[in-house]
């Protein structure tokens, strides 16, 4: 007996397949910089050293842990929208607007590069936003909107850490 080949039912949620891509590839490069951020902030909390160590340890875990977690929500929010998520390091890489840090900085240095890759980060995401806004497409505006809020406070804190 033959089995018979099932099909995908198509995604009827009120926004257009060509949105819907593009809410997509936007979300991809978001997803992106949130993992190459992610391995940065967890690169530094491994090799953070001197006089600020244990704060910026700590700091530095809460930081990618928070990062560990949104990046499910936003793989979820591309699946959501009928595409794969991008997963691999050859396509963080040609995705992502952050770049690897070479090398163990120092801690103020660290900071920096954080402070450099939370704004690019939230860039990404503002992007997005009037592709978001002209596809009606509130589930991912509200992921977005979260997504800023973090990555602006907390180059803010971050850059609170350099001041004199």
């Amino acid at each position: 007996m033959a089995s018979k080949k099932t099909r995908t039912p198509a995604i009827d949620i009120g926004i257009t397949d060509l949105e819907r891509k593009k809410i997509a590839d936007g979300l991809s490069a978001l997803l992106a910089d949130s993992y190459t951020l992610y391995l940065m902030t967890h690169n530094f909390h491994w090799n953070v050293t001197g006089p600020q160590f244990n704060s910026l340890h700590n700091m530095f875990m809460g930081q990618y842990t928070e990062q560990w977690n949104a990046l499910d929500v936003i793989a979820e929010r591309i699946r959501a929208l009928g595409f794969p998520a991008p997963g691999t390091y050859k396509e963080f890489v040609k995705l992502a607007s952050i770049k690897e840090v070479e090398g163990v900085p120092k801690a103020n240095d660290m900071i920096r590069h954080l402070v450099t890759a939370q704004e690019a980060t939230a860039r990404t995401a503002r992007k997005l936003f009037p592709v978001v806004d002209a596809a009606n497409d509130q589930p991912t505006a509200d992921v977005l909107t979260q997504r800023i809020d973090i990555h602006e406070k907390t180059a803010w804190m971050l850059r609170s850490l350099l001041e004199e």
